[in-house]
């Protein structure tokens, strides 16, 4: 692996930054505080060509690979605040727009991808339900055949972007008795009869990120509107995964690597006792293992990547990186509030915000817990 980065890789990352710092913070603490999603800063962040890093130029991408689409994520996460929208970004790329560009027809591709890429349509990925959540393909909603397509019934909830989408991605049960290969999945249009789009989900953080619920009522859903062949619900959902926990956790390194420059400034300005309160061992020390977890959170998600572009599978290596960058901004979030003080409890320095944030890396693609499963697993216990 060569962690040098080549002269366009860092001129993206550089660009990232840029746009991050001028066209991402203004206006995030409020638009936190309202839990207000921005159409405005979606609409910018298309004409930036984010939505379409990785995707081919036939429907408007630019075709970067993956390791270059990370580094462009690291940077949106150094050089703004607003994690949220960050969130919602990747969660429309790799769990709607991925699994189209790889499993769609070229119909189906024709039709939404070009307005997913520019973001005239925004797309949501329905697969978590009340009573179904890491235990993911126990799902109870159902799609059953009928003529000309499908009828499906059942609620789904956690859907990032819901409340906004113009677009459903929906995972419903074809053959439960088969278990996750009875899974099918499903694109479903804004305003179809029988789909219901609930409220924004209020919650701790990422409030910038709209989320809320998918309810389907004897939903009609004609055949040619299956993603991928009946059954293949799981290998779709699985197949964007690795995408997603590298490129989400890139804007997580950039977070990280901000936090850690804002304490070090902080640590050599405050003082307390007549000396610079990173002269003490307490400070000095959490800036010593914020520093450690970022390099390490960096080589993980680096080889995650890099695996990714030779074409190796790494889905555990995926599950490695996921479970500690998620732990480690979270714990690096907590260790910036303790140097900040009373400040870093403030909404005024922005430092809690990111501790909010980052305890939804814990949970959103699979817990920590689950990703601990999936590492166990692949070392076959």
């Amino acid at each position: 692996m060569n962690f040098a980065w080549n002269d366009e890789q860092s001129a993206a990352y550089r660009a990232a930054v840029h746009f991050a710092r001028t066209e991402l913070t203004a206006g995030v603490r409020q638009r936190d505080r309202d839990e207000a999603f921005s159409p405005e800063v979606w609409r910018k962040c298309a004409d930036f060509g984010l939505l379409g890093l990785p995707f081919s130029g036939a429907y408007g991408g630019t075709e970067e690979d993956i390791l270059t689409t990370m580094l462009v994520m690291e940077g949106l996460g150094y050089g703004g605040r607003d994690n949220g929208i960050l969130f919602a970004l990747n969660a429309q790329m790799w769990a709607v727009q991925h699994p189209i560009h790889v499993f769609g027809t070229p119909e189906q591709k024709d039709r939404y991808l070009p307005g997913l890429i520019n973001g005239t349509i925004i797309g949501a990925h329905a697969i978590s339900e009340p009573n179904s959540g890491s235990d993911v393909f126990s799902m109870k909603t159902k799609a059953e055949r009928c003529e000309g397509g499908y009828v499906l019934s059942g609620t789904k909830t956690f859907v990032t972007n819901a409340p906004v989408a113009g677009l459903i991605l929906v995972f419903a049960m074809t053959a439960p008795e088969k278990g996750s290969w009875g899974v099918s999945a499903f694109l479903l249009d804004r305003g179809t009869p029988g789909l219901r789009l609930g409220r924004n989900i209020e919650k701790m953080g990422l409030r910038t990120a709209p989320m809320g619920e998918v309810v389907l009522e004897d939903c009609f859903v004609p055949a040619a509107s299956r993603l991928g062949n009946e059954g293949a619900g799981s290998p779709i959902f699985n197949s964007s995964m690795e995408w997603e926990r590298a490129c989400i956790l890139g804007a997580h390194i950039g977070a990280m690597e901000r936090q850690l420059e804002e304490c070090v400034r902080y640590a050599r300005a405050r003082v307390q006792f007549s000396q610079p309160i990173g002269k003490f061992q307490s400070v000095s020390n959490r800036l010593a293992d914020m520093k450690v977890r970022l390099e390490t959170s960096k080589l993980l998600l680096y080889k995650v990547a890099w695996l990714k572009k030779e074409g190796k599978p790494a889905y555990q290596e995926a599950a490695v990186a996921k479970l500690w960058l998620s732990e480690a901004f979270a714990q690096s979030s907590m260790d910036a509030l303790r140097i900040h003080g009373g400040y870093g409890y403030t909404t005024e320095f922005e430092v809690e915000r990111d501790l909010r944030d980052a305890i939804g890396g814990t949970l959103y693609s699979g817990t920590s817990d689950i990703q601990r499963n999936i590492i166990a697993r692949h070392l076959g216990v």
